[in-house]
């Protein structure tokens, strides 16, 4: 079982930036790939970003690419994501996951543990 809660959620303005952050506690952290997703209100959970176990892969949504970056500290059993060039379209709740398997990172159902979310709020 692995825990996971976000934080550094909040209200920006277009343009600002934003770093996100994962605690994970329970079984070993560093056995798991990590994932970031988002869900604004009346649309599906979608993929954001997602990073290998030992850091050294990662992938991004198109729409996030060249602003937003993935990143984790196995010691601090955290991974994190910085939210640069923000948009109003950004706007959702954003939900870090775990997963074991080391397929299907942009799949939801591929993930095994989630955190309840953080909200992130970009104003025009």
């Amino acid at each position: 079982q692995v825990q996971l809660v976000e934080s550094g959620g909040g209200l920006v303005q277009a343009g600002g930036s934003l770093r996100l952050s994962c605690g994970a506690s329970g079984r070993a952290f560093s056995g798991y790939d990590m994932g970031w997703f988002r869900q604004a209100p009346g649309k599906e959970r979608e993929f954001v970003a997602a990073i290998s176990r030992s850091g050294g892969i990662t992938s991004y949504a198109d729409s996030v690419k060249g602003r937003f970056a993935i990143s984790r500290d196995n010691a601090k059993n955290s991974v994190y994501l910085q939210l640069n060039s923000l948009k109003p379209e950004d706007t959702a709740i954003y939900y870090c996951a775990a997963r074991a398997s080391s397929v299907d990172e942009r799949r939801s159902s591929a993930y095994d543990y989630w955190g309840q979310g953080t909200q992130v709020t970009v104003s025009s």
